[in-house]
């Protein structure tokens, strides 16, 4: 069984909803899959997907950085109560500069705050980071102290930056779709970085990988990324699987 640790199945890019793409993802061997969390307009519609899935799809809760305002502490009070329903992360969370740093000071809070919920529920975190791994570190780093443990989504980063997250925190990276992606400077990266520490991931509906590129993404595409995995690490694509399933089951106790 592969586990898809980052998925949007309540998107509207989903027709009809998505609950025929999780079938078909179960089909294809992925037993489990994970929704991140965005902020308060998706998040009913994430946890009614979700019910109707159970044992299958699990929800995560946070607020996503672009999701971040002057109104940022209300979105968090939003969000506490679900906790309640049973996540197993702390997500999507941290920084993106992407279109502009306006609300750079108030991203930075926001996943203070976050970082300090996620330690004190004693839960993973799942972190979203564009264009802002400086600020990032100013974060992390400040909370060393916290024992943080978690996944860096959607991960392009070098292999350095996932040796220094690693030394402020328990930190292991999420792999999707660009892996596949043949003039990706990430599948060099993916060479070094231990096999323990790679989660897979689709983020789907986004970044779908090879040979469905510029399609809508889904689970069932996950084979695609734990067999571009295997052929870089020269390994099996079962022991990709199992390795990569175990180390999802350890991280979000599922």
């Amino acid at each position: 069984m592969l586990i898809d640790t980052h998925t949007h199945y309540y998107d509207d890019r989903y027709e009809g909803g998505g609950d025929a793409a999780v079938d078909r993802a179960v089909a294809a061997g992925v037993g489990k899959m994970i929704q991140a969390d965005i902020d308060s307009r998706e998040r009913d519609r994430m946890w009614e997907i979700g019910e109707r899935h159970k044992g299958v799809l699990f929800q995560m809760a946070g607020v996503y950085p672009g999701s971040i305002g002057p109104d940022w502490e209300q979105e968090i009070e939003k969000m506490l109560p679900y906790i309640d329903r049973g996540v197993v992360a702390i997500g999507e969370i941290g920084l993106d500069y992407h279109e502009g740093k306006e609300y750079a000071g108030l991203q930075m809070e926001a996943l203070r705050v976050q970082f300090e919920l996620a330690a004190k529920l004693d839960l993973p975190v799942n972190i979203h980071l564009r264009d802002a791994w400086d600020d990032f570190f100013k974060v992390l780093e400040d909370c060393a102290h916290l024992g943080l443990r978690g996944n860096l989504h959607c991960f392009s980063g070098s292999y350095e930056l996932f040796e220094r997250a690693g030394r402020s925190g328990d930190f292991a990276v999420g792999i999707g779709g660009v892996v596949t992606f043949r003039n990706a400077s990430l599948r060099e990266t993916v060479k070094k970085i231990p096999l323990e520490k790679i989660l897979l991931e689709t983020d789907c509906p986004y970044l779908a990988p090879t040979p469905h590129r510029g399609e809508c993404n889904e689970s069932a595409y996950l084979p695609l990324i734990a067999n571009e995995v295997a052929l870089l690490k020269g390994l099996s694509p079962e022991e990709v699987e199992a390795v990569t399933t175990e180390s999802a089951e350890k991280l979000f106790k599922i």
